[in-house]
């Protein structure tokens, strides 16, 4: 039986305009009779007999709003969807279990991916058609949208064999897709160690001579890589992987995809000299590369890095942070329809207007005004990146102040002026997998800065999540909405907020956040396991959303993207915690993780760093430096405690509680005398040290024996 349709005052998205999405929301006025994703879309689909449109999106992604802009605004393409299909639209930072699932089949039919991710289902929830963006009409080197719904539905009346080959295609690639990982070989002796090094080289091998990072345009951060470099340096003594390393964070930190203005990162750079960016930023990407500057800083002591931590954590507090506790998920690209970056970018004009001549004059040659910052749709816009040393750029200029002060004093009035032009939407929605990794990113730079107000506001988002969106025996929700919270059962929440919790608890020294931390791995340890003991990133008892559309089908996230992967995040949660513990069984848990995902994904390169990084991290022995005494000698070993480097150590400032020592142990909680470092690796102390500046050099032969 066909639905009576709509009347005319609920014709269009009216459906979303209830929705918690702004994304979704922000779709409501247009034509199309949009539903959002869930069983009533699949059941209309069924009884019309109708296909699917699935429109995959996210308030950050620029081509996601140029579509809905222009292609979902065009009256003909509402026409069409009207007549022909069921129209679907999915945020995919809500509902990434089904992006990763549609991402996968559409990939294997056209080879595309990205978003907005455009998928033609069966009303089983099969992909037969897809690709990405398409404009309304003829354009951009795609056919227009107009012309493939046409087709579409002829091809649906009239050609069903070929839907159903087609969407048998994607089934059977995808098939022979997982026996071929379930088939390849497994690790030999040492296989580990060896897969590790594998990657490395692989990775290696694909770094830019000439602009540091990985690979050409466009081109991402890939932070686990950078921690994998460190990672092969402290291990192997391999200086060149330190060098590549060290390299490309001087260069994004120096380059457009890190904003020099309001701090914070852009999502990646388009050119491969990192001069010109796609303006979005994410939680996910600051948060990571919040994590590896931090290393990076501990690593090689550089204080541009340094700037960079502030400027992150700055625009962190600034723009995702929400008052109740807690922080959003992205700012967008765009200020208004049609916009590319005008926000983050400037005219000579703007310039010349904002700051005084002889801060002009520097800001330009030191931005690299006129020069390859030129947005390419408009070369009158610039975005600003380091072009030049401070000292050159400052030739010839008279600077009272010097010229630290007046690029400092310069930044800040273009900080000021910016602020009041229109301002990019930002996405506020809280998710659990986004904070978790902001929390550990902040725990981690509130604990190497010495900044207690960083810590607070770690402290502050997992309170808020712990309170009310974590359930003891479900875990945590994916989303905290007005109502309460949604999407149990997603296995990057639970890996990325236990991973959060682990790395403030450590910080502060607090079992309060300890307990729930461990909570969560066991519940990962029960509940996701599938085939091979991999981790799914759905579990079946505990995933709360609609059961359409394949989400049932089991899915492994072994692969970082370039984010790191669940599986990853999930042995290296492990052997987190083993090391903060001092228990094994979660040792031998991350084991067993690495060694199924390493015969699984192979050699991989950039997108099995997670998984390298934790294959090396089980040959490295843990570190742990507690500090005995009190007072200014104290305080100067913590300081220098946390501020070396060592790819999995733990600090504690005096005797720390039970259960993170391993009790008595290490460490005596009433001792007298001067103050005192103890450093242990393992279960084997190194002699205490009392002198701030011999920590460092200490950690760094991570229990090796140094010859001298």
């Amino acid at each position: 039986m066909v639905p009576e349709p709509e009347p005319e005052s609920r014709r269009g998205g009216w459906r979303l305009a209830r929705e918690t999405s702004a994304y979704l929301r922000s779709a409501a006025e247009q034509a199309i009779d949009w539903h959002p994703w869930g069983a009533e879309a699949f059941d209309i689909a069924q009884r019309t007999g109708r296909p699917i449109l699935l429109d995959v999106g996210a308030s950050w992604c620029h081509w996601c709003h140029v579509m809905d802009e222009g292609t979902y605004s065009d009256p003909e393409v509402a026409r069409l969807l009207g007549q022909h299909f069921v129209a679907v639209k999915v945020d995919r930072d809500q509902n990434p279990e089904i992006d990763r699932r549609y991402q996968r089949q559409v990939n294997v039919l056209t080879g595309e991916g990205g978003w907005p991710l455009t998928a033609f289902l069966t009303p089983a929830g099969e992909v037969f058609l897809g690709g990405t963006y398409f404009p309304a009409t003829d354009g951009h080197g795609r056919p227009g949208f107009r012309r493939v719904l046409k087709e579409v539905a002829r091809v649906w009346k009239e050609e069903p064999e070929r839907v159903r080959e087609n969407a048998s295609a994607v089934k059977g690639a995808l098939g022979r897709l997982a026996a071929a990982r379930a088939g390849s070989r497994a690790p030999k002796a040492n296989g580990l160690s060896a897969f590790a090094s594998g990657v490395v080289q692989e990775i290696r091998s694909s770094v830019d001579p000439v602009n540091a990072g990985f690979g050409g345009a466009p081109k991402f951060p890939h932070p686990t890589a950078i921690a994998l470099l460190l990672w092969d340096a402290f291990s192997r003594g391999e200086a060149a992987s330190a060098d590549r390393a060290r390299e490309t964070l001087l260069r994004m930190a120096d380059g457009g995809m890190y904003d020099q203005v309001g701090g914070g990162f852009h999502r990646y750079s388009v050119d491969e000299a990192w001069h010109i960016p796609h303006f979005e930023k994410m939680a996910v990407d600051n948060a990571a590369l919040l994590s590896v500057y931090v290393e990076g800083a501990q690593r090689f002591g550089e204080p541009r890095f340094d700037e960079v931590i502030r400027g992150t954590i700055g625009w962190v507090r600034e723009v995702l942070a929400d008052p109740a506790g807690g922080f959003g998920a992205s700012q967008d690209a765009d200020n208004a329809p049609g916009d590319d970056g005008s926000y983050f970018t400037w005219t000579r004009a703007e310039l010349r207007e904002a700051l005084p001549p002889a801060e002009h004059r520097l800001l330009s040659r030191f931005f690299g005004v006129d020069t390859d910052g030129r947005m390419p749709h408009d070369p009158d816009r610039n975005v600003l990146f380091r072009l030049l040393p401070l000292a050159e750029a400052a030739e010839g200029l008279e600077l009272p102040g010097g010229p630290e002060s007046a690029l400092s004093t310069g930044i800040e009035t273009l900080r000021r002026v910016r602020g009041k032009r229109p301002t990019p939407t930002v996405d506020r929605a809280i998710y659990a997998d986004l904070n978790g990794r902001l929390i550990a990113g902040l725990a981690r730079a509130g604990a190497y800065l010495g900044d207690e107000s960083v810590l607070a506001d770690a402290r502050r988002a997992a309170d808020r999540l712990l309170r009310d969106a974590y359930r003891p025996r479900t875990g945590i929700a994916h989303r905290l909405d007005p109502a309460g919270p949604v999407g149990f059962g997603l296995l990057e929440d639970q890996v990325a907020f236990a991973t959060g919790l682990l790395e403030l608890g450590g910080a502060l020294a607090e079992p309060a956040y300890l307990t729930p931390a461990v909570s969560l791995l066991e519940l990962i340890d029960r509940e996701f396991r599938g085939e091979d003991g991999l981790l799914r990133d759905v579990a079946p008892h505990l995933y709360d959303g609609p059961g359409v559309g394949g989400v049932g089908e089991p899915s492994y996230p072994l692969e970082d993207s370039p984010h790191l992967s669940a599986n990853a995040g999930a042995a290296l949660a492990f052997l987190r915690l083993s090391a903060l513990v001092h228990d094994d069984r979660w040792t031998e848990k991350a084991r067993a993780l690495v060694t199924a995902m390493s015969s699984r994904i192979g050699n991989g390169g950039l997108f099995a760093a997670g998984a390298a990084l934790a294959a090396g991290w089980l040959e490295t022995s843990p570190a742990s430096v507690v500090i005995e005494g009190s007072g200014p000698a104290a305080e100067a070993l913590a300081r220098a405690a946390r501020r070396a480097w060592h790819p999995n150590v733990w600090v504690f400032e005096g005797f720390p509680p039970a259960p993170f020592s391993g009790a008595g142990e290490t460490g005596t909680e009433d001792r007298e005398g001067a103050p005192r470092a103890l450093v242990c690796f393992g279960t084997a102390c190194a002699p205490p040290v009392a002198a701030p500046e011999a920590i460092a050099p200490l950690l760094a032969t991570g229990g090796r024996p140094t010859t001298t």
